[in-house]
């Protein structure tokens, strides 16, 4: 709510700002509204304290009046300077101010063009500028009187960047170029100002209005005005004026402020023209064969007379657009209900599309109509089958407004139907509203039940809260087993984020009964898989079991496949180290269901998806994935911490250190706000092991603490469910704290041999080995260490390595350090693993001049041969026809062999071999082995 400066502007400032130290002008170019003339301001400020400002900003009725921009540019300077000109420039500048008579000679307008030069001159110069330049900050240029334009471009052309420069706005429309850059020096950079993300028109609108609008209103808000801050900003304030919709894909209202702006040509048509354009407004996707269909036959030509007015167009193949999404929506605002009503029951009886013709039929009929209402509801089922829930939301929330009141409970079924579709879509504000309405009006138990268990769904991990909502439905099903086993499955879930693992498996085995009872296999499947997931985090072999009665029951019932049974499986084959397995069963199962799953249904997927990649070494796909299931909850608005999780997982690895702190920081605060144990425990898990590998260990000890609390308390035994133990152990040794250490190695290496989880024991073998060395062996803890290595690939291994180095550079072994983080360096490097890239480069750098006299040890005798040569003077060429080898590998030998000596050219390799390279037999023999 406070962010500073312009929303989701500074990377468009900074760049103006590189343009001005650079160039000495900016051009900034958009449509009306977008936020030129903000940029101005935020920027004019700070030009101020680095020399003398002149400001203009002409309204299009200042375009007839002569020198009014130069009259507005020169009001703050002093008449003392003026005084200062000589003679004929004074008479003639003072005609142009209104202080005089009209210049209308060539010589008189040649003389305040030479008067302004000068003055600017005498402004640029010490002590008045201060030591910069004379800004001149212009809004609107379109706008600029010609003779104030004249004289802009005479004095652009000859006061350089170092005197003189230009801070100007020009409205463009969008897709088309500046027509008075000449109004600025020739230098100018041209920055085109984008429209805003949906992110950032969310935060727009929370800074303006200090409320959070749902998810819903800001997706309408910001796709209606383009992105265009100014237009967001006055939807945004009607929708808090006449209050949100209460169903997803309402129109929003449109003040009559922007209509006005937008609709001031709208006059000039024919009654036929607009009410041609009304039906294109209210049409999904007009076309000129939908209108004449739809009894505007004369369509063509009412489409030329809205293109004069700028209003809409029809292209050469005769769909219509509009100029701006907000013209379609003034255009259907402006218009009387009873003309919208005759457009849409002209569009209900030509278009065949199921979906639109229902949502036109409702639109045609706004009064209870059962036909209506069962057509609509047809038509959300559709919608949602074809994985458009925000679609069948709408539809179905209009079928329950067009429901007879003397049916109330098919009213209330509707209702329902529409918060479980805007659930699926995310919409969590329009489906707690639309369930919470069920709720407090249905009498029958089970339409209770199932609002319950849309509010529980639409919490997302939020459930520590939600006991009595559950208790309450224990009560409405009153010893039912159908509505009793969903509502026992939920409580499994919540005594699981909040860490209570073992009422929470017998809770999931009660479910499993009561649906099997109930005769609900989906509802059995569901309640088994959560049952096998609670069985494995305790390291409870019966876990497998619990899979294959879930997927008999599939076998026998197919229409009971859950996508939360195939990604169980996945974690399970993640666990046993079956990397390529698991992603590939989650790709196929993502690709199955991101169409059509609700948008947690995917995330979840996506969370787990992106574990695997980091842990297989596709950093960069793990970084992808996971930014695209932040991108599903963070344009909602909402939390969503094991998206969070994934992020910073992949950002450690593949992406930034400061994003993966971050993430891991909020993720972390979100999950304790929401009671959610696990997710606390794996982001923190995450937020130590990057305080480990940036150097901060006492952080690192006292944030995998609580991680181990944590798992202690939710009696979490498999170590392959949560890694932390590995880097809580590695803390621990970095401090000093060796028996701690010990002991929690011993523990979890016998917990990982009872469990099968060689990767786990693998990375607590390196932490033995470190503390070896801590412990005074480090012959012992590098050959342990070598060992390690051997069995490893990906990330692990180049941990390792890099952990090696680090003890052969403490035995001043350094060649072999640096042989070791070479390959550290190119693994990651291979992998996407751009953080360990970058800290690894830095210690080769850090290393290279202690280095450079081992180098020789380094090489191997392929490149000791290659840099012999060029260290005579060969070049990559004569090298090539010595060694008889191709230019590219002469090339590609050259470059490992500047990684390892640490010098980046020829020049520096060849004083780096100059240096004497004393070695001893314990050296080479290290070398060697490495």
């Amino acid at each position: 709510m406070n962010e500073p400066g312009p929303v989701g502007r500074g990377e468009l400032l900074r760049s103006a700002r590189e343009a001005l130290r650079a160039s000495g002008s900016v051009l900034f170019c958009g449509p009306a509204g977008i936020g030129k003339s903000t940029l101005l301001g935020a920027l004019a400020g700070e030009l101020r304290l680095a020399g003398p400002v002149l400001r203009c900003a002409p309204a299009e009725s200042d375009r007839r009046l002569p020198f009014v921009c130069l009259i507005d540019l020169l009001a703050d300077v002093s008449d003392e300077l003026l005084a200062t000109l000589p003679g004929p420039l004074r008479t003639a500048l003072d005609a142009a101010l209104l202080r005089g008579e009209h210049p209308t000679s060539d010589q008189s307008r040649l003389g305040v063009r030479l008067a302004v030069l000068q003055v600017l001159q005498m402004l640029s110069d010490p002590p008045i500028s201060r030591g910069g330049p004379v800004t001149l900050v212009i809004d609107d240029l379109q706008w600029v009187d010609r003779p104030s334009a004249e004289v802009l471009a005479f004095v652009a052309r000859r006061l350089t960047g170092d005197r003189l420069r230009v801070l100007a706005a020009e409205r463009v429309p969008d897709g088309e170029q500046p027509l008075h850059r000449q109004l600025c020096p020739p230098t100018a950079v041209e920055l085109p100002v984008p429209p805003l993300t949906p992110r950032e028109v969310a935060r727009l609108l929370l800074r303006d209005n200090g409320v959070l609008l749902p998810h819903g209103s800001v997706t309408q808000i910001h796709e209606l005005a383009d992105g265009n801050p100014f237009y967001a900003l006055e939807l945004g304030r009607a929708v808090l004026r006449s209050g949100v919709p209460e169903s997803p894909g309402r129109p929003l209202p449109v003040p009559r402020r922007l209509r006005a702006l937008l609709l001031d040509r709208l006059g000039e048509l024919t009654h036929r023209a607009q009410a041609t354009l009304l039906s294109a407004s209210a049409a999904t996707r007009p076309s000129l064969t939908l209108l004449r269909a739809a009894g505007h036959p004369d369509a063509a030509a009412d489409l030329v007379a809205a293109e004069r007015c700028d209003l809409a167009v029809a292209d050469d193949e005769g769909v219509v657009r509009f100029r701006h999404p907000l013209i379609r929506a003034a255009i259907y605002a402006e218009a009387a209900s009873h003309l919208r009503i005759d457009a849409h029951a002209r569009l209900a009886d030509v278009v065949t599309e199921p979906v639109e013709r229902a949502r036109h039929l409702a639109l045609a009929k706004p009064h209870e109509d059962e036909s209506v209402a069962a057509t609509l509801m047809a038509a959300a089922a559709s919608a949602r089958r074809r994985g458009a829930p925000v679609t069948a939301a709408e539809l179905a929330a209009m079928a329950a407004d067009r429901t007879p009141w003397d049916n109330q409970q098919i009213r209330a079924e509707r209702r329902l139907a529409a918060a479980e579709h805007a659930c699926d879509a995310g919409l969590r504000v329009e489906a707690r509203a639309a369930a919470e309405s069920v709720l407090a009006d249905a009498e029958c138990p089970r339409l209770r039940v199932r609002a319950r268990l849309v509010l529980l769904r639409n919490a997302g991990q939020a459930l520590h809260g939600l006991g009595p909502l559950i208790e309450d439905g224990l009560v409405d099903a009153a010893g039912d087993p159908e509505l009793e086993a969903p509502l026992r499955m939920w409580l499994a879930g919540r005594l699981l984020l909040g860490g209570d693992t073992l009422e929470a498996a017998a809770q999931a085995g009660r479910s499993a009964e009561l649906a099997t009872l109930a005769g609900d296999p989906t509802t059995a499947v569901r309640a088994l898989t959560r049952l096998a997931h609670l069985q494995s985090l305790r390291g409870d072999p019966a876990a497998r079991e619990t899979v294959a009665r879930a997927l008999a029951i599939v076998e026998r019932n197919p229409q009971a496949e859950s996508w939360e049974l195939e990604r169980h499986q996945a974690v399970l084959e993640l666990f046993d180290d079956d990397l390529q397995r698991a992603e590939r069963r989650l790709v196929s199962l993502l690709r199955k269901v991101e169409e059509t799953a609700a948008v947690e249904d995917t995330v979840a997927i996506m969370v787990t998806l992106a574990e695997v990649q980091s842990r297989t070494g596709q950093c960069g796909r793990a970084v992808d994935t996971a930014r695209r299931a932040m991108r599903l909850f963070s344009e909602a608005g909402v939390s969503c911490p094991p998206a969070l999780y994934a992020a910073a997982l992949a950002e450690a690895n593949g992406g930034s250190v400061k994003a993966a702190t971050e993430h891991a920081e909020r993720g972390a605060r979100e999950s304790a706000a929401d009671g959610d144990q696990l997710y606390l425990m794996r982001n923190l898990a995450v937020l130590g092991q990057v305080q480990l590998t940036t150097g901060d260990a006492p952080a690192a000890v006292e944030t995998l603490g609580r991680v181990a609390e944590i798992g202690r308390r939710m009696d979490i035994r498999d170590p392959a469910v949560v890694r932390w133990h590995a880097d809580l152990a590695e803390a621990l040794v970095a401090t000093g704290a060796l028996d701690d250490a010990r002991e929690l190695i011993d523990r979890t290496a016998e917990q990982a041999r009872d469990h099968g989880r060689r990767a786990v024991s693998a990375t607590l073998d390196r932490v033995s080995a470190l503390l070896a060395v801590a412990s005074g062996r480090p012959n012992d803890g590098v050959a342990q260490l070598r060992e390690v290595a051997a069995r490893q690939t990906g990330l692990d291994r180049a941990r390792t390595l890099i952990a090696l180095a680090g003890v052969e550079r403490r035995c001043r072994r350094r060649a072999a350090s640096r042989a070791a983080l070479s390959e550290a360096h190119d693994i990651c490097v291979a992998i996407g693993a751009t953080p360990w890239a970058e800290r690894v480069r830095e210690e080769l750098d850090r290393a290279g001049a202690q280095s450079r006299a081992d180098h020789a040890v380094a090489l191997t005798v392929a490149e000791q041969r290659v840099a012999e040569l060029v260290r005579a003077g060969s070049t990559n060429r004569e090298v090539a026809a010595v060694l008889f080898i191709s230019v590219k590998t002469v090339e590609a030998t050259l470059s490992r062999i500047y990684r390892k000596v640490g010098v980046r050219s020829r020049t520096e390799l060849v004083r780096a071999m100059d240096v004497p390279a004393p070695r001893t037999p314990a050296d080479a023999l290290s070398s060697q082995a490495v």
